[in-house]
């Protein structure tokens, strides 16, 4: 697979296959004729010493400071050099990557004025494998993820930090040996580097790739533990869930139906007056919550994907009419919204999730479960420690959870007076993400050894092929052990696509 830079919208797909490394990065044909018409428009006013934001005068607060002659472009160089103030762990190389590749498309929209050389330098450092050193901590989300794209560009002018062998060293040196020159930037090209939402896009492409997964975990957990509690699946029934068509709910209600299809345990017990009339709202309701989590995450792709193909750079180029408009698309605000909407929503997941593997642990809930699924309750514990960790993730989430989005810390001397704080909404819902694929892996735990406690009954098809997918990753308890390691290797395998192959759409029929 090769993804195209020229200047044409991308996908969240193509991000995540690039951020990756499944995919490669080509220029397309037609970038220069696309690129180059806005480079003579900004080359033509920087000649005519005409007043333009950002090129032909200061940054910020400072934009009242004109700038002429050679300044224009030393400005340029300082501006990536004097932006470079971001702080704290260097981001993964994932995330990187994704920036990376969404910097080029926005420069080869044609919108921008810069020339086609600086998409093809980035675009060669993906295909190179060169990562520059961006520190995590620095961004407000407005006038764009500054601090953390200056660390981004660096590189371009033969500055800054590649990380090499997981270590930060000087680029200059990498790329002489990598035998790529960098480059001078001319009128602009500093300030284009700078400006736009790639950063938080970034963030939310590859997180919208994570939430989905989670969310056909989450179902796949419920599942399970429908199995594992002898619940019923009445609740599932498609009439149901059409009268009330949430597309995330109806979804939900069929994947766990799909997958519980011929199931003897469900069968065991469908016919017996003494179970429950009703389940808990964890298990009965759950088509109702997850779904609404898928809806969430539809709705940011939706979001992102607009964003993906649109302008944020600032000024912005207009090559038909000539003029440099200067405006305020790299705001990201409706980016630090979904973000947020994200964090929210994920969260739900980890939280319905943990009462479920509470109800499977606890003797007088569980429908005849050992106490804490102990061999031998009492001088052994079992999982009982595990709905620990869910509980102290949950309220971890509960905390991250608080919008970022509604806060503003006015910068550049109050010119940048509301900004969105969209990429500490994005960098917070990383943590949340990787909470709730915990709490979700707990569960999985858990349900998978109750039903295992259900034997001599099956499970249906579909729980048995999750079931298989859990045990070739942790085996199943016999006796107290320590299993931190046992949670994180199935919560791996909900982050790298453990459950793709037996959560296939003929299990939703």
């Amino acid at each position: 697979m090769s993804v195209i830079i020229d200047g044409s919208p991308l996908t969240i797909d193509e991000v995540v296959a690039v951020a990756h490394g499944r995919a490669d990065v080509e220029v397309g044909n037609g970038l220069a004729d696309r690129m180059i018409p806005a480079l003579h428009v900004v080359r033509s006013q920087v000649a005519n010493d005409e007043v333009v934001y950002g090129v032909t005068t200061g940054f910020g607060a400072l934009a009242n400071t004109r700038i002429f002659g050679d300044d224009a472009t030393h400005f340029q160089m300082d501006l990536l050099r004097s932006h470079a103030g971001a702080v704290g762990a260097l981001l993964d190389p994932v995330t990187v990557r994704a920036m990376l590749l969404l910097r080029a498309r926005t420069l080869a929209q044609g919108h921008s004025g810069v020339r086609p050389e600086i998409v093809v330098f980035i675009v060669e450092m993906l295909r190179r494998g060169l990562v520059p050193a961006v520190p995590e901590h620095g961004s407000v989300g407005a006038s764009g993820d500054l601090a953390q794209f200056a660390h981004l560009a660096l590189p371009i002018i033969g500055e800054g930090q590649l990380v090499v062998d997981g270590a930060a060293v000087p680029a200059a040196d990498v790329l002489r040996e990598a035998g790529l020159v960098p480059l001078i930037l001319e009128p602009k090209e500093g300030l284009s580097l700078l400006n736009g939402t790639e950063g938080m896009l970034a963030l939310g492409c590859l997180a919208v790739d994570r939430a989905r997964r989670l969310a056909d975990a989450a179902d796949a957990a419920c599942a399970l533990s429908i199995e594992a509690l002898l619940a019923s699946v009445v609740p599932l029934d498609r009439r149901i869930h059409e009268l009330r068509p949430h597309p995330g709910q109806v979804h939900s209600a069929a994947k766990i139906a799909g997958l519980l299809a011929g199931s003897e345990i469900v069968e065991s017990h469908r016919q017996d007056m003494s179970h429950a009339v009703q389940d808990a709202y964890s298990i009965r309701c759950a088509p109702q919550v997850h779904g609404a989590v898928r809806d969430t995450i539809e709705h940011a792709a939706t979001v992102f994907g607009r964003e993906l193909g649109a302008v944020v750079d600032n000024p912005i180029v207009f090559p038909d009419t000539g003029e440099v408009i200067s405006g305020g698309n790299f705001h990201g605000q409706p980016l630090a919204f979904v973000l947020d909407f994200l964090a929210i929503a994920v969260s739900e997941l980890g939280s319905i999730s943990e009462r479920r593997t509470d109800r499977i642990l606890d003797p007088e809930r569980s429908a005849g479960l050992t106490p804490f699924l102990a061999g031998r309750p009492g001088l052994e514990s079992g999982y009982m420690l595990a709905q620990y960790t869910a509980a102290s993730l949950v309220a971890e989430n509960r905390v991250l959870a608080h919008p970022a989005s509604i806060d503003s810390i006015p910068t550049s001397g109050s010119q940048e007076d509301h900004v969105s704080m969209g990429w500490g909404a994005g960098m917070k819902l990383q943590n949340v993400l990787a909470n709730t694929a915990l709490v979700v892996a707990i569960e999985l735990l858990c349900a998978a050894e109750g039903c295992e406690q259900r034997a001599p009954l099956q499970p249906a098809v579909g729980t048995a092929a999750i079931l298989a997918a859990v045990r070739e990753r942790v085996p199943a308890l016999d006796g107290d052990r320590s299993f931190g390691a046992d949670i994180e290797r199935a919560a791996e395998m909900i982050t790298t696509g453990g459950l793709d192959a037996v959560l296939t759409p003929s299990s939703e029929e």
